[in-house]
């Protein structure tokens, strides 16, 4: 596969993480985003870099969509990003009596205008190229809702619109558009909030996935091989979904 330049929004999470190092083991130069933890992007870059792969921290706010444009406009001086992962969201859980304002727009600002705000700049020198690749990594809750969680699952659930539409208008260009929905996969968060057995009642296959079987699928959505792959939807929750 020809070596294209990728851009992972939320980069340095654990799902994030993975997804920049399976897409840098394709041989594409990583854009890894950061927002508060740049610190943690710059490490994951220098981890890549020492494994003979090419990678770049960066840091903006996805909130300031203009901020956010000048931003890429830099970033796109070098060249077009033909692979764009939208991976940035934030969890502020509480049932929708007690919910906030803030919660509710803090969440959707992140989670899906931050989509807007991350491919806008980049969607016109990805279809001049005539190759690209959008995936947006969406949840379980998305589809399926979850108690205390109406902002994350709207948000969510917005990606997966917002994704269909996009694949419907740059199809014709070579650019395709898809979601992978994440169950619950492990991380720090996941284990300070869940047990393994509680975990076992929930999940079919009885445990939580790994950031690597979410980062796999996100690399054949992003390959060649998955050129006539657009619009859809795939579950990565050991049956849930």
């Amino acid at each position: 596969m020809m070596p294209r330049r990728a851009l992972v929004s939320g980069g340095a999470s654990p799902i994030g993480a993975a997804i920049c190092r399976r897409l840098a083991a394709e041989g594409h130069e990583v854009l890894i985003h950061a927002h508060a933890g740049l610190h943690r992007a710059e490490a994951l870059a220098a981890d890549i870099q020492a494994g003979g792969g090419q990678a770049r921290a960066f840091a903006c706010d996805l909130t300031d969509m203009p901020a956010t444009a000048a931003c890429l406009e830099t970033l796109l001086v070098a060249g077009p990003v033909q692979i764009m992962v939208h991976n940035a969201g934030t969890h502020d859980d509480v049932p929708l009596a007690g919910m906030s304002e803030q919660q509710w727009r803090g969440v959707v600002d992140v989670s899906l205008n931050g989509f807007f705000a991350a491919l806008r700049p980049l969607i016109l020198p990805m279809i001049a190229t005539r190759w690209g690749r959008v995936v947006a990594i969406s949840s379980i809750s998305g589809l399926l809702g979850n108690r205390g969680q109406a902002n994350y699952a709207a948000a969510k659930a917005g990606l997966i619109g917002a994704v269909k539409s996009v694949s419907l208008e740059y199809a014709s260009r070579g650019v395709t558009a898809n979601v992978v929905a994440p169950g619950i996969i492990e991380s720090p968060a996941v284990a300070s909030a869940m047990t393994a057995a509680r975990i076992a009642e929930l999940v079919p296959a009885r445990r939580a996935g790994r950031p690597e079987d979410v980062a796999e699928l996100v690399g054949f959505l992003a390959s060649d091989r998955a050129g006539y792959i657009s619009g859809q939807t795939i579950a990565v929750g050991g049956g849930l979904g």
